[in-house]
């Protein structure tokens, strides 16, 4: 087997003798390309983004912006790397010539204050710059004062103001600021930086990472990395894939490590042995049929976002919401569903959608209703061996659908409580109910006493009320550092009568 080898802006270089666990991020600074910083480790503040060629949606390959602190670098096996001292084109002795247009409007516009977070903003706008469906309506957007001086990510990190789709979040050349989540400035200065988001305009023709979306990504190798203190495996194929978990079933499972990356970080974790099957074709594969949608285990949120396109509106909705564009340039559902968290934000609206698992493994194939999945805290009916191969969405879907998600912060928060809702409403009553919940259990759950509380009952203040009452006991809410047990149940009652007030504002309206 070749020996595994990243390229980095545009050299080819080994990944040895770097330890199997090593991030990109450390590999990097090692490496002398000391714009990537290490800030949080944990995929929080963004000062580590660098950009890895994707398989694209719109064309054959996306620069997509990732965490360079959560993601193993053995991952990145066979693939191209651009960072932060990448994007400039450089003179014949490699020394920076011409700023990247990124780099420019930041530098003119005051878009650096303390410099550490620069370069990690500058490569999640060159990621969103180089978005092959964002179009200006001129080749220079200029950006517009706003009155009450916020900048995108109005003190959290995250994108504020109007929320996803809002006027002030999009710019004139098609630049969503919500590309920015994740990137935190510990400066507040963020009012310059969305200037300089809002200033670029659309790449030129003779822009090699601009030309480079026309050519297909790297494909995926199959990588042995193994050394002394570990190994890192990348099966080609899903069969490789089962084989390996049996032969090792004491090896972590990894897809976009955003969850396993942080335990190597923050708690010192370590594995004899990882797997990672966020390339297994098998496995990132989505079909859209009359009866049913399948969603590939290991296609990013991002890619799902964009290729469903609106097509189940529960999860267009929860997308904006699920941790920062950072991580879901990475996170997979597979992964959010594997951990068994129950404060994870993907199982609520899939037990909402009535989803089920494919689980594959060496005996075979089985669907899993999703509601008979979890069996304990952060323990599921999964057999050692098993992979989740896809998500099925059952058809046609709910009318009526809402994702409510409790948290400290609007976005890029982990959640006290969260509620999805899918109801068909006909001739004002309720034929159908469907209601999943997170953070009040050991598990995720569905409301089965509140949905039963709905289903043919007309939809009217007095009877959303009734369960409303119900929905407040449902679970059992505990009290922790996020929120009060009698918190987490007051927030159930209010998201049934807050999805009431919505559908009735909508019918007078």
């Amino acid at each position: 087997m070749v020996a595994a080898r990243i390229t980095v802006n545009g050299k080819e270089t080994p990944i040895s003798p770097a330890a199997p666990h090593t991030t990109v991020l450390d590999f990097l600074r090692e490496r002398g390309l000391t714009g990537t910083k290490e800030g949080c480790a944990e995929g929080e503040c963004g000062a580590c983004s660098v950009l890895v060629a994707r398989p694209g949606v719109k064309k054959p390959t996306d620069w997509v912006a990732v965490n360079a602190c959560l993601v193993p670098v053995a991952a990145l096996d066979g693939q191209e790397v651009v960072t932060s001292e990448g994007l400039a084109t450089t003179d014949a002795s490699g020394a920076p010539a011409v700023l990247h247009p990124v780099q420019e409007e930041m530098a003119v516009r005051g878009g650096s204050q303390c410099g550490y977070c620069t370069p990690g903003f500058i490569c999640s706008m060159a990621s969103e710059y180089y978005r092959p469906d964002r179009c200006g309506h001129t080749d220079r957007a200029e950006p517009a004062d706003r009155a009450d001086g916020a900048g995108p990510c109005a003190g959290t990190g995250t994108g504020g103001g109007d929320g996803p789709g809002g006027g002030s979040e999009h710019g004139p050349n098609g630049f969503d600021l919500h590309a920015l989540s994740g990137n935190l400035c510990r400066c507040t200065g963020y009012r310059p930086i969305r200037d300089a988001a809002f200033a670029v305009g659309m790449p030129s023709e003779d822009d090699p990472l601009a030309r480079r979306r026309e050519q297909s990504p790297p494909e995926p190798v199959a990588t042995a990395y193994v050394r002394d203190d570990g190994a890192f495996l990348r099966p080609g194929t899903l069969a490789d894939a089962v084989r390996l978990l049996r032969e090792r079933p004491g090896a972590v499972v990894v897809a976009g490590s955003t969850d396993w990356g942080v335990e190597v970080n923050i708690r010192s974790r370590r594995a004899d042995c990882v797997i990672a099957v966020d390339r297994l074709p098998e496995l990132r594969e989505l079909h859209v049929g009359s009866d049913r949608i399948e969603i590939g285990a290991a296609l990013t949120l991002t890619e799902i976002e964009r290729r469903l396109d609106g097509e189940v509106p529960l999860l267009a909705e929860l997308f904006p919401q699920f941790a920062s564009r950072l991580i879901r340039n990475s996170a997979t559902l597979g992964g959010n569903l594997g951990t068994g968290s129950p404060i994870g934000d993907s199982p609520p609206v899939l037990l909402a959608l009535e989803a089920s698992l494919v689980l594959t493994g060496a005996d075979g194939e089985r669907e899993v209703p999703l509601g008979d999945y979890f069996t304990g805290y952060r323990q599921s009916v999964r057999r050692p061996g098993e992979l989740i191969r896809a998500v099925r969405v059952p058809r046609p879907l709910a009318p009526v659908t809402a994702f409510h998600k409790i948290a400290k912060r609007r976005y890029d928060d982990i959640s006290s409580v969260a509620v999805a809702f899918a109801l068909d409403i006909e001739d004002g009553s309720v034929r159908t109910a469907r209601i999943g919940l997170g953070g009040v259990a050991a598990t995720p759950i569905r409301a089965l006493a509140t949905e039963s509380a709905l289903e043919g009952r007309p939809w009217t203040a007095e009877s959303v009320e009734a369960a409303a009452r119900v929905l407040s006991a449902e679970g059992t809410p505990m009290d922790d550092h996020r929120a009060s047990a009698a918190y987490r149940s007051a927030m159930l009652g209010r998201s049934l009568l807050k999805l009431y007030a919505r559908t009735t504002e909508a019918v007078s309206s």
